[in-house]
């Protein structure tokens, strides 16, 4: 959800009502996900090869969790 919010994908509210968590809850987790990727990837940070396939794998994660929910809800609306 935080990667899809720093993409902005969509608004926060609607993220937030997508997934069902309040609205402050999307932006914390926006806000720690960019300062914690600002401190490990930037410049002078410490990112290993593994922890950069760890943010990789966690990204993809999160894409493939809202693909799995819009065709969740497109079944419900079908059946």
């Amino acid at each position: 959800m935080a990667v899809a919010a720093i993409r902005e994908e969509d608004t926060v509210p609607a993220l937030s009502k997508w997934y069902g968590v309040h609205p402050s809850q999307v932006f914390k987790w926006k806000k720690q996900m960019l300062d914690n990727a600002t401190a490990m990837f930037g410049p002078g940070g410490t990112a290993t090869d593994e922890s950069a396939q760890v943010g990789e794998l966690l990204e993809k994660v999160g894409e493939l969790t809202m693909e799995r929910d819009v065709l969740a809800r497109g079944l419900r609306r079908l059946g």
